[in-house]
């Protein structure tokens, strides 16, 4: 219910703030794909300092009526706010979006959307799916429709199911038992060129998964007799940390904060 929606944002605000005093880098706390008012308005209570309206499984005009109630609600709280228009094929938090259903993003009602709404990100459906699984051919995005967005919206645009599944990754998992078989991320050439052609947050979700599960598949492996829970992660974070530092160096964002 609400009441454990708020508690839970609640104690993982208080989470990160502890840690974000730790760092000499700013900290963002965004909330992803959020689909329902109630579990948005918590996390603007909670002190997120961004939140994702995801109504693109809505006709364009009722997500557009939406994100503007959202928009107008965080931003008077100082809440930044992303949107996505068009849709992605693929299935994160619940949400299976069908091949047929997947929805490229129309430049021009990119443009109304962003000029009504007055959301703060947008992220246009260009290609990508989310995923382990992304392309069933040859991996491509539609730079054109992209470099078109950019230029009528003007503001920083969000590219999502951008993990690039990365081979070494992939073959250690199913070193230690993983199936991954078939999976296919975003190629680097591919997203550095999107960076250039306007992409200014590249979402990545599968890439870390992938890799904490090599971790931890790794370590009870070569660890059978192991029965401390404290010790299995130490692998799998330490993998993490590495996908998350080339991803840095590949998307030119290191030293910059």
């Amino acid at each position: 219910g609400n009441g454990d929606i708020r508690r839970g944002a609640q104690l993982f605000v208080s989470m990160v703030r502890a840690f974000a005093n730790t760092v000499p880098v700013p900290v963002a706390l965004h909330l992803d794909h959020g689909k329902h008012f109630n579990i948005i308005m918590e996390a603007i209570k909670a002190g997120y300092s961004s939140v994702m309206i995801d109504a693109s499984e809505y006709p364009f005009e009722k997500n557009l009526e939406e994100t503007k109630k959202i928009v107008e609600i965080a931003h008077s709280v100082g809440v930044s706010v992303e949107a996505e228009l068009g849709r992605l094929v693929g299935i994160e938090d619940n949400v299976v979006v069908a091949e047929h259903e997947a929805v490229l993003v129309d430049p021009n009602e990119a443009k109304e959307f962003v000029e009504n709404t007055g959301v703060d990100f947008l992220a246009p459906a260009i290609g990508t799916s989310h995923g382990a699984f992304k392309f069933k051919g040859e991996a491509k995005l539609d730079f054109d429709r992209l470099k078109k967005v950019k230029e009528l919206t003007g503001i920083p645009l969000v590219l999502h199911g951008a993990s690039s599944v990365p081979e070494d990754i992939v073959k250690l998992a199913e070193s230690y038992g993983a199936n991954f078989k078939g999976a296919k991320g975003v190629p680097s050439d591919i997203l550095k060129k999107a960076v250039k052609f306007g992409i200014n947050k590249v979402n990545t979700d599968t890439d870390l998964r992938m890799a904490y599960v090599a971790g931890l598949r790794e370590f009870l492996t070569n660890n059978p007799g192991e029965f401390d829970p404290r010790k299995y992660f130490k692998t799998a974070k330490e993998y993490v940390k590495e996908v998350i530092k080339a991803r840095m160096r590949l998307l030119g964002c290191s030293n910059k904060a």
